[in-house]
Parts: structure tokens; sequence; C-alpha cells
């Protein structure tokens, strides 16, 4: 059933107060599975039950429907077994879609039922690597998040997640500093095909060395509040692991350097490059393999204020190159990153991403009471290439002649502990205001602008 802009916002009202209901429902005693099991302390239990309905009206992606809706459930259960110097850990992963429509952009980043994206051995190394250190060396299929979650990161807004099999070595010091180098197979979420996931048909990830990510990552304090971040991560991709992510050689280096201190001026610049050679395309598409030169950069600038809200004002300016011409790629690959925290919020919506895109704009979060966060921001959205398509989406136009100017997003986020540390509420509402080329280019949607809600409640035990 279609669903309008208005009725975008009586979910969002609904869901809100059925909240307290639900809470009821759901919980017995303190929700927390390892005390209700009668867990030894050197096992730890855990999981979560997430449901999430998000509605958009309006289009942006060439082939998607215009107006949709997804009622997204996402389940986790977590054990793991701590011997001391070796842990073994699992974790099952159920993520299930329904009540989409034909046509509905919802893939494998919402479905991905009856799978385990963590099962792994670890072992501790105590100072083996330096006194005054803690490392230790984990194998099998993990999840990873490294440094600003850019490039690497456990995805929290979607609901299915990327895993990763191999190895990682971790090792700890004191006052944040962390070095970690891995190599890992990627897991391609599976199944792939539009009826699959429409049934939320069970299939088994696969990973293989036809898909490689490997790297190093390195943190270090400077002064009291200050962080230095230097990294390298590299991906080989053979064969249609992937069909639009094929025939790639990428090596990515990377420097971050942040400031995050309770309250007063905040800042963050982190500049990224990308080298290599790769295929604009699957391998059966004709394309050759080209070098690639892309670049990739964030930075902002912002004050924390003192008092009881906790406000905070951040201006920041992203930027990411797109193709400028044949015979090379210049888009930029943001590898496995995290978007919601930077671009707002994903699945149905998404319109922005790290590539060809020039993106300056204001942020403003605040916690007016206990419990309760609020974020909104705002952002202009041009292209960094008037001949590629823009950011997340197909659309084109490769005359260049619809110009840069892809339009203007806002965002605003109440994020609500219902119940400390069991039961969270989180709703949202995002409006991208389309500009020129998103209008004009020659594959360009329903001109009308896109509007986005959510209502998602989410119960850990």
């Amino acid at each position: 059933m279609p669903v309008s802009g208005n009725t975008i916002f009586q979910v969002l009202a609904g869901l809100a107060a059925l909240t307290p209901s639900i809470a009821v429902a759901q919980i017995t005693s303190d929700g927390l599975l390892h005390e209700a099991m009668g867990a030894p302390d050197d096992w730890h239990l855990s999981g979560s039950i997430r449901a999430r309905f998000e509605a958009i009206d309006g289009q942006f992606r060439e082939d998607a429907v215009n107006r949709d809706q997804v009622l997204a459930l996402r389940t986790t259960l977590f054990a793991e077994y701590d011997s001391g110097p070796v842990r073994v850990g699992a974790e099952f992963h159920d993520a299930r879609a329904y009540f989409q429509r034909r046509g509905s952009s919802v893939g494998t980043d919402v479905v991905n039922a009856l799978e385990f994206s963590q099962y792994y051995a670890q072992g501790d190394l105590g100072e083996t690597f330096g006194a005054g250190t803690t490392s230790y060396l984990k194998a099998g299929r993990m999840t990873m998040q490294l440094g600003s979650e850019r490039l690497v990161a456990r995805q929290g807004f979607r609901t299915s997640v990327t895993s990763f099999t191999g190895v990682r070595l971790t090792r700890e010091g004191e006052d944040g500093r962390e070095f970690v180098a891995f190599w890992t197979m990627p897991t391609v979420r599976l199944p792939t095909g539009t009826t699959a996931i429409r049934r939320n048909r069970p299939q088994w990830d696969r990973e293989n060395t036809d898909l490689q990510l490997f790297g190093v990552f390195n943190r270090v304090p400077i002064g009291d509040t200050t962080r230095l971040e230097t990294y390298a991560y590299g991906l080989i991709e053979r064969g249609e692991s992937q069909a639009d992510r094929s025939d790639r050689r990428l090596f990515t280096p990377g420097v971050r350097l942040l400031a995050r201190p309770d309250n007063g001026m905040t800042f963050e610049v982190e500049a990224m490059a990308q080298y290599g050679r790769g295929r604009d395309g699957s391998p059966d598409s004709g394309k050759l393999v080209v070098p690639v030169e892309a670049y990739g950069f964030h930075g902002d600038l912002g004050y924390r204020f003192a008092g009881g809200w906790k406000p905070e004002l951040t201006a920041f300016f992203d930027f990411y190159t797109g193709n400028r011409r044949e015979g090379r790629i210049g888009r930029f690959d943001t590898l496995y990153g995290a978007r919601r925290f930077e671009f707002g919020p994903t699945e149905l919506f998404g319109a922005a991403d790290r590539s060809n895109m020039l993106s300056p704009g204001v942020r403003l979060n605040a916690s007016p009471a206990g419990g309760l966060s609020i974020m909104s921001d705002y952002r202009l959205l041009r292209l960094a290439s008037a001949v590629d398509r823009f950011s997340n989406s197909d659309v084109r136009d490769a005359t260049g002649r619809a110009g840069r100017d892809a339009g203007q997003q806002m965002q605003i986020q109440f994020e609500y502990d219902l119940v400390p540390d069991v039961v969270v509420v989180d709703l949202g509402y995002a409006r991208l205001f389309k500009g020129r080329f998103l209008r004009n280019a020659p594959n360009a949607p329903d001109p009308r602008d896109v509007n986005y809600g959510y209502a998602t409640v989410m119960v850990s035990f």
C-alpha cells in the first residue's frame, strides 16, 4: 500500500505512543539474558530485538518505486566463553523485511535471514608487544570498527551487518593508543535475487579469496584530548563476487587528527587517497581495467557548550571525488564504512555517500533531558564532477549540462532511553530538496522532493 508524506508523520506518532506497551510486553525482570540464564561469570550472553518502520515519498534512484515502506526486523543473540587466555564467541543475526512494494530499493542491506555474523576464537597475548600494553589475536568471522568508521565499520542503523573472515592482531596501550593489523575476506551477503529478498529466503553468506580486505591502523595521543590516526588499507577483488565491484586492486592510505574535549572547541580533519587499478563495471561489461586515482576529505569545527543540555554546534565540509574522464577511475570508494552518523538515514533513504560529492553543512546535538538526545543537521549537496553519477544514486548526465547542484538535505533525530540499557526509541525524519541536477538529468526520477521518516524500538537483553 502506498504511503503519503502525511502518513509518515502519522506512523511516527503512532509508534511513539505505542512504545510503553511494547516495552512492558517484552521485558521481564531486568531484561538481562545472562542473569535470566544464571550463567557463570566466564560466560557472556546478550541479545537484542529491533523493529523499525520506514517510509519514503519521492525518489532519487533511477529505477526504484516512488513511494515505498518497509518494516525491518532484526534479532541478534551473542554468546562468548572466556577461559582467561582464550575466548570463543559467536553471534547469530537475523534480518528481515516486510510490506515493501514491488520495485522497492530494499536489498541485502536490509535482508539477511538466519546468519552467523560472528564466530571466532581470540587468544590473549599479554605484554608480548611491549610493557604496559595488552595484545590479542582474533581468528574467524568477526565484525570490525576502525577509527572514524568511514572506511571500516560495523553498521548500526542498517538492519544487516558486514562480517569479515580472517585474522586480526590488536595491541592496546595507555591513553587510547591502539594498533591493528588484519587480513580478512569480507562476506558477500546473500541472497541477491529480488524474489528471494522479498521472501526473506535464508542463504548462507559466503567468503573466499576473490575478495580480500587487509591493512593496518594506528592511533596515538597528542596532548590530553587530541588523537592522531594513520592507516593504510588494501582491497583485492577478482571475478564477479559483486556485479558492480569487480576486478579491483585498491590501496587507501589516510590520516585523521581530532580533538573531542568534554566542553570547548572541537575539531576533526581526515584526508584519504585511493590508488590502484579497477574496472568501472562488471567483467562482462566490456570495460577495460584502468588506473584509479581518487581522494576524500572530511573536516569539521565545533563547540561544546557547558550546561544541562550539553549542546554542540558543528560546521562541517565533505569532499569526495568522482569520475571526470574516460580511461581513469576517479570515483572514491568508501570500502566498508558506515554512513548514518554523517550522511543521514540509509536503507530506503541514503541519498548521500562518500563519492562524487562536495557538501558543506551545519549540525546541532543536544541532550535536553536524561536519556534523551536530539540531533539535527543541514547540508548542501553538489557534485564534484558534473559528468559522473551523483553519490549513491544512478542519476547521471554524461554531458554535464544538468550542472552540479544536487540539492539540499535536512534531518532531525530523537533518541530516548525509555528503560536505560534495555529499551531505546529512535525517531527520525529527513527531506531531500532536489536541485537542478536531480530534476533535469536525463535519467532523473520524479522531480518532486523526497520525504523520509522512520520509527524504531529496540530491546536489549
